[in-house]
């Protein structure tokens, strides 16, 4: 990309901003470093460079001539857990998606200096866990019913008009105005046929979660002026209440203000007002005023963990425990804040368990079973009862001859991490063990 030096309005020339070398070449390093998968050109990250060496002032010129024309976003499903269900996803091109990057990388610090500071989601120095602990500092404050509500779609049903709208407030640059509308209108590509998009803002592109929160401060606002004590991330927030009367008539301005306003869709099914411990937000419930994982979540966590330790998963021990290392440590990052400890020490058990069944499967014969626990210091009688034993794979793994053969020191030996030490980590720092 070649060098220009630029001089420009800050309030109305920000196509030139953005399309700026220096905000251009920040924006690759943030495309490069997501990596992801190829648009519907199917061109790669790695063949991007030369592609751009080549044609980028060209596009340069067609950005701010007006002429660019987007592409649309190439629609893949992703499985929303194991309830058989998906959610739609739009990946961009390559090229889209740094043109998004650098453009949400300019209008951000144009926005959400003032955002409110109840909104959580895709903004800098926020997060889903300061969402978490601000809706515990309520529940202790003695606010314990939720208004626990779910946009319909959100994602799908944006009206392109009400959040234009709010962006035109702050950027006064109509080439930009005109360049995200083009983003919102370029289409999705939907196994070879191109489906229109009068509506929405497709999910995936770098500059959807700010556009979903330029059009929710509004709701954000309205709610902090009725005095309501929430936490919003991206399209998912919670209200909470004193009592359950309340809640309910909460929950019937709420939806009003959202479909007058908004012309957001509330989702009656899974909306509900309830105590927080019957509630979930971003993964967590409460029970008390303690942070706990959703038991959704957990399952979660175990339909993942019994695919890496699967005994029809044919891979070396070693890349079976760089995934679960891998796996364990961010579920841990992620879910390690919540305050219950007494299943830490089950799960633990449970996966070394079940590696210990990977190992026995990977053994298969009599001979290398027995040889192997003989070697690994198990008393010869054991070794010879457990290795020609035609029990279960499972009521073997917690037999006295795997346990004292594949020790929990040994299996740590050979890189299966402590769920355990991952959550004493996250919790007490400092403590030296």
């Amino acid at each position: 990309m070649r060098h220009v030096v630029e001089q420009f309005d800050p309030n109305e020339n920000i196509l030139e901003r953005i399309l700026s070398r220096e905000n251009m070449q920040s924006a690759w390093k943030r495309v490069k470093s997501n990596k992801g998968s190829a648009g519907i050109d199917k061109m790669t990250i790695e063949d991007f460079p030369a592609f751009a060496q080549t044609n980028w002032d060209k596009i340069r010129e067609s950005l701010l001539n007006g002429t660019y024309e987007t592409k649309p976003v190439r629609r893949v499903e992703i499985p929303k857990g194991n309830t058989g269900k998906t959610r739609p996803l739009g990946i961009p091109t390559i090229l889209d998606r740094l043109i998004q990057q650098a453009i949400s990388q300019v209008l951000t610090p144009i926005f959400d200096s003032e955002f409110s500071e109840f909104s959580y989601g895709f903004r800098p120095g926020k997060s889903a866990h300061q969402a978490i602990y601000q809706l515990q500092k309520y529940v202790k404050e003695g606010y314990r019913v939720a208004v626990d509500t779910d946009l319909s779609k959100f994602f799908d049903t944006v009206e392109h008009d009400v959040l234009m709208s709010r962006v035109s407030r702050k950027v006064c640059d109509k080439r930009v105005l005109k360049l995200i509308g083009k983003y919102l209108r370029a289409g999705v590509m939907v196994k070879g046929r191109l489906q229109r998009t009068p509506k929405g803002v497709p999910q995936g592109g770098p500059l959807s979660p700010l556009l979903a929160n330029i059009l929710l401060d509004d709701f954000d606002k309205e709610l902090e002026t009725r005095g309501h004590r929430f936490a919003r991330y991206a399209d998912d927030f919670t209200i909470l209440v004193k009592s359950e009367r309340a809640g309910h008539r909460v929950m019937k301005s709420v939806k009003s203000y959202l479909e007058r306003e908004l012309k957001l869709i509330i989702n009656q099914e899974k909306s509900q007002v309830v105590i927080v411990s019957k509630a979930s937000f971003l993964g967590f419930t409460f029970k008390g005023a303690k942070i706990k994982w959703t038991d959704k979540a957990f399952s979660e966590f175990k339909r993942r963990i019994k695919l890496y330790t699967g005994r029809s998963w044919f891979v070396s021990m070693d890349v079976r425990f760089q995934k679960l290392a891998q796996y364990l440590r961010g579920w841990m990052n992620y879910y390690g804040i919540s305050e219950f400890y007494t299943p830490i020490d089950g799960i633990d058990g449970w996966i070394r368990r079940r590696v210990r069944m990977c190992y026995w499967k990977q053994w298969r014969r009599v001979r290398t079973r027995v040889g192997n626990l003989l070697k690994l210091k198990t008393p010869r009688q054991h070794a010879l009862a457990t290795g020609s034993s035609r029990k279960g794979y499972w009521r073997l793994s917690k037999s006295l001859g795997t346990q004292t053969g594949m020790t929990n020191q040994w299996l740590a030996k050979q890189g299966l991490i402590s769920v355990k030490e991952l959550w004493v980590n996250i919790h007490y720092p400092t403590t030296v063990r």
